[in-house]
């Protein structure tokens, strides 16, 4: 049995059928995103859409979707599927779905009448160009296929609406047509691999719908433009194959590229594994500038913290040393930059937070554990040395050491942390002064530091600094953090504290080099799963806390309320999990393994074969946000991984 399948009673109801997405990338930045039933219901949805950087740093939608039609004896069957005004779904083509399977390339199976038509979707890796080949599987008479483009061009962030500005003109090119609707975007190629019969006949279709947007409070109604259609005879047994592209294809070459590209994505997304594999690799973002890792899609970009959480899962995890030093590399060169000279790394965004520098180490760490403290101080050991001098010797604008060892953040006025809502220019959560994961994060790189130059002579004056400033954080931190519930307060300014509870605490509970001891580590870790661990991951604020709100929904503005005052974060469950076997052992390794099935059940579901962004607080734990997030799958993995080191 497939594991990513589903069948006619699934598909043809569009009440289950909506809610779950697809996506896939070239891992070059474009994608493609729909439904299973491929109806938008996002702005961000496409089938092409890819970035431009002569434009902005923003993806743009180039072709938003396809309808296809079958053609027999004069009768027309549309199989697309669009939502109009006053919840009209046309043409309703799911109707025609009998399965969807998503474990190689996405297919989708459908019968008209005596008909029995295939459609498989390939993203090319590193090429904005996207094949859909169509396979004829049963006819019993003549069978001709229509295809109509729905155009966009346009932000992906923004909506079409008719006007005359478009350019409705195109060129005739192999098998195909291109066009470009608007200045300054690429011109798009629509081509097969055998000659179509293309009829130019231009409309807008107006008032499409995206119910996503809708729900989230955003502008959700649209125009697009249809230039004509194309027409093909196919026989039984027959695949056709479209491309849509940005650079003319050949048509000869299309049938052997698509099985190229197949033959390169040789993993099937045939089990729990394999799904987050498949994913964490999509966020490759690789750039002549640099290798990077995406926050998450549809909308997010590179930034920073995420990239250095994720890094280790996406890439280690999986086996995929190459990618996390290529990755690695571009960091290491935009941090050096922003601390040689402040200024900020065009391609990785949020450089200048102020616990970045201690989350790159945190990588690094994660790498020794992986590699050894040979290998890695061979290759970061300087890198980990530099930042250190760096942040001691106080050349970062906003983190400052104290007498006390500890680091001090101001955070009143500017997010800081990766608590980072925001309204009305001000911080949801203003985090200021000691932050706990900072802190943390510090005391876990003096002693890492201290341990990986042990046996360097030439550093023996740093790693005793190191050790000293560590020794007095760690008093401190006990002091300043521990309360006499055994919990640790989340961050302390001056005579204000704040003791909700909330799941920062976890990474102090999870690093190796920890102020805590066993004991204190289990009080804390109890209060954690008592009060904030859910089937979906942590939460980031107590249901017991002041101002818990677990639900993800409403307006922007109820949203960022909402963001880091209840709702589950699944990166938080790698803390989770090696604070749970530090405190444990081996005889946690089976309720961990308890707790991942409520992720293998979610690759059915929101985005198949990911994670979403976060994952509502209360029952029954919807998926929010973005609907495939680096942190998380990455953390996943890594997750996974440290139980089978456990189970071997």
């Amino acid at each position: 049995m497939s594991y990513l399948k589903f069948d006619k009673n699934l598909m043809i109801n569009l009440e289950w059928s909506l809610p779950k997405e697809m996506l896939r990338t070239n891992k070059s930045g474009a994608y493609h995103c729909t439904t299973i039933v491929d109806c938008n219901t996002r702005k961000q949805h496409g089938l092409l859409v890819i970035p431009i950087p002569e434009l902005d740093k923003d993806n743009h939608v180039m072709l938003s979707s396809l309808d296809e039609t079958v053609i027999q004896h004069g009768a027309a069957f549309n199989l697309g599927l669009h939502k109009y005004k006053g919840d009209c779904f046309s043409p309703n083509g799911h109707k025609y779905i009998r399965e969807f399977n998503c474990e190689s390339v996405p297919q989708t199976m459908y019968r008209v009448g005596g008909v029995i038509l295939t459609k498989e979707k390939v993203f090319i890796s590193h090429e904005n160009r996207i094949l859909i080949k169509y396979t004829l599987v049963d006819a019993h008479s003549p069978t001709i296929l229509q295809f109509r483009p729905f155009l966009a061009f346009r932000n992906a962030n923004d909506l079409c609406v008719e006007n005359y500005a478009l350019d409705q003109r195109y060129e005739e090119v192999a098998n195909g047509i291109s066009c470009c609707l608007y200045q300054g975007y690429p011109r798009l190629y629509m081509q097969f691999n055998k000659p179509p019969k293309f009829v130019f006949d231009p409309h807008w279709y107006k008032g499409i719908e995206y119910i996503k947007d809708q729900e989230r409070g955003y502008p959700y109604q649209e125009d697009l433009y249809v230039p004509g259609y194309f027409e093909i005879p196919i026989k039984k047994g027959e695949s056709i194959i479209f491309s849509a592209g940005t650079v003319e294809a050949k048509p000869r070459s299309m049938a052997r590229t698509y099985e190229e590209e197949l033959a390169n994505r040789h993993m099937c997304r045939s089990s729990f594994y394999n799904c987050l594999k498949n994913s964490a690799q999509q966020f490759y973002f690789k750039q002549k500038k640099g290798h990077y890792l995406l926050a998450g899609y549809p909308w997010f970009r590179v930034r920073a913290r995420d990239q250095f959480i994720a890094l280790p899962g996406c890439t280690l995890a999986i086996g995929d040393d190459q990618t996390f030093e290529d990755v690695m590399n571009s960091s290491e060169k935009a941090l050096r930059h922003f601390m040689t000279t402040g200024e900020l790394d065009e391609n990785i965004g949020e450089l200048d937070l102020p616990d970045i520098p201690l989350w790159a180490i945190w990588t690094v760490y994660h790498y020794a554990k992986e590699k050894g403290m040979e290998v890695c101080r061979e290759k970061y050991g300087r890198f980990v040395c530099d930042i250190l001098d760096y942040i001691i010797k106080g050349k970062h604008p906003n983190l400052f050491l104290h007498d006390n060892g500890l680091l001090y953040s101001n955070g009143k006025d500017r997010v800081i942390s990766w608590m980072n809502a925001v309204v009305n220019g001000r911080p949801v959560n203003p985090r200021s002064g000691y932050l706990v994961e900072f802190n943390a994060l510090w005391y876990n790189a003096l002693k890492f530091a201290a341990a990986l130059f042990a046996e360097d002579k030439d550093l023996a004056s740093k790693v005793e600094q190191w050790n000293t400033i560590a020794d007095k954080a760690g008093e401190t931190f006990i002091a300043t953090f521990l309360n006499d519930y055994g919990y640790l307060i989340d961050y302390v300014d001056g005579s204000m504290s704040d003791w909700s509870v909330r799941p920062n605490m976890l990474i102090a509970l999870a690093l190796d080099y920890s102020p805590l001891d066993k004991r204190q580590r289990k009080r804390a870790l109890e209060v954690v799963t008592r009060e904030l661990l859910t089937p979906k991951g942590i939460r980031t604020l107590s249901p017991k806390s002041y101002g818990y709100n677990p639900t993800y929904v409403g307006s922007q503005t109820e949203r960022e309320y909402a963001y880091h005052q209840g709702p589950a974060r699944p990166w938080l469950m790698g803390a989770y999990a090696e604070a749970y076997l530090k405190v444990f052992g081996i005889s946690g390794v089976s309720f961990l393994e308890r707790m991942l099935i409520g992720f293998e059940d979610e690759m059915s579901q929101t985005c198949i074969g990911s994670i979403s962004e976060l994952f509502d607080g209360n029952p029954p734990f919807a998926g929010r946000g973005a609907i495939s997030y680096a942190a998380n799958v990455g953390e996943i993995l890594r997750v996974l991984k440290l139980l089978k080191k456990y189970n071997m």
